[in-house]
């Protein structure tokens, strides 16, 4: 499958975005879906995984109660909902997919390009 995330921008602390991430592909739905980011001198860090039917998510910690992840398997879609956004949520954003969750956390094998979220104090 391939991926490709986009909706990043620029918003201010406090604000929201919605991130996208559109697949190519008949199998999608059979997919654990993923949300990773990079922010400028760090390493790669899991944000949040949706099973294949989107009945299972989970997230980091540094997320969890701000960020929602969904799909729509009809569309081909998943979205990552970002509320109260922090200048620590600063990265480029990128989906991935693998077979199962523990692949997925462990940064999964199908990677699109990222987009970037800035938020400004």
């Amino acid at each position: 499958v391939q991926l490709q995330a986009f909706g990043g921008g620029l918003v201010q602390a406090g604000g929201s975005l919605r991130l996208s991430c559109a697949a190519s592909g008949r199998t999608f739905s059979r997919y654990v879906i993923g949300w990773f980011r990079r922010a400028p001198g760090k390493e790669r860090e899991f944000v949040a995984a949706i099973n294949w039917s989107g009945g299972s998510t989970y997230y980091a910690d540094s997320v969890k109660g701000r960020f929602t992840i969904s799909r729509d398997n009809a569309k081909n879609m998943a979205y990552l909902q970002m509320n109260d956004l922090k200048p620590e949520d600063t990265a480029v954003y990128y989906c991935t997919a693998d077979i199962d969750i523990p692949s997925v956390v462990a940064g999964g094998s199908s990677w699109g390009q990222g987009t970037q979220v800035t938020v400004s104090s």
